[in-house]
């Protein structure tokens, strides 16, 4: 389109999005004053668009304390507490964290190790689902593995009740699918009877196990690229854009990747 006639109200309405897409939340008036005449400037090329959007996910800026980039992976966190546990908030998880903890504690004092053990494992998965936005932030994590972490804890085990709903499950978050028959068959036996088995060329024996061959699978990629398209475009992409963003996301293994092809185009941007 010829970006020299493009309103300026819609160029905000294009910051605006970004923001809250990104961060999860508006741009203050000093935020979009500046945003909107550094894309106007330069009359909207791609190049300044992606210089806005990483200035939101990597900048270092202080806003009231807090930084563009530790509030685009604390999004980012909540976003996949969407996808896997249905929002579940981080006082529901510090609650069962207590708990769990608790009653570790609990069996260690009344020398129950076998009950200490199972309980102290799901006192520490609830604490790395919590960790994931500051380790995401360091780089002591990738997505992928925050993706495991999101599957493997008692509150994902509480939504999906039994091994048949947690192979459905899993399959659909990850891949936006549900397994074959045959995929399932040999899912639902590496989780309810630890029948040692192969699943997508990875040997499996029991759900952790099971979990690292989905999100080891190169079809997570394709996955990761799908929910993207329907979180910013509300729809699903076609064959080419899943092979151009997935070759984007391969480059360095970051939602931001991915982020960047979608929110650049005309078609996110609205114009």
């Amino acid at each position: 389109p010829p970006y020299d006639e493009i309103s300026t109200i819609l160029v905000q309405n294009y910051v605006n999005r970004m923001y809250i897409g990104l961060i999860g939340r508006e741009p203050i008036d000093l935020e979009m004053e500046r945003d909107v005449a550094l894309l106007e400037a330069d009359s909207l090329s791609f190049e300044i668009r992606l210089a806005v959007m990483n200035e939101l996910m990597t900048g270092t800026d202080s806003l009231d304390g807090t930084t563009y980039r530790t509030l685009y992976f604390e999004k980012l966190y909540t976003d996949l507490k969407a996808r896997f546990l249905e929002g579940a908030s981080d006082a529901i998880l510090n609650e069962r964290y207590g708990l769990a903890r608790g009653m570790a504690i609990t069996d260690s004092l009344n020398g129950n190790w076998e009950g200490y053990a199972i309980n102290q494992a799901n006192a520490e998965r609830l604490l790395a689902v919590l960790e994931c936005p500051v380790d995401l932030e360091l780089e002591e994590i990738d997505v992928r593995e925050a993706c495991a972490r999101m599957l493997w804890n008692d509150i994902y085990d509480e939504i999906n009740l039994n091994s048949l709903h947690f192979v459905n499950a899993a399959f659909d978050d990850l891949y936006q699918r549900f397994p074959t028959q045959a995929e399932f068959d040999v899912s639902y036996d590496i989780i309810e009877y630890n029948q040692p088995n192969l699943i997508f060329g990875f040997s499996a024996n029991d759900k952790p196990s099971f979990i690292e061959a989905l999100v080891w699978n190169p079809e997570w990629e394709e996955g990761m690229v799908r929910w993207q398209f329907r979180s910013f475009l509300a729809r699903d992409p076609s064959d080419p854009e899943v092979l151009e963003a997935t070759d984007e996301f391969l480059l360095n293994g970051q939602t931001a990747d991915i982020q960047r092809y979608i929110m650049k185009s005309n078609e996110y941007a609205g114009f």
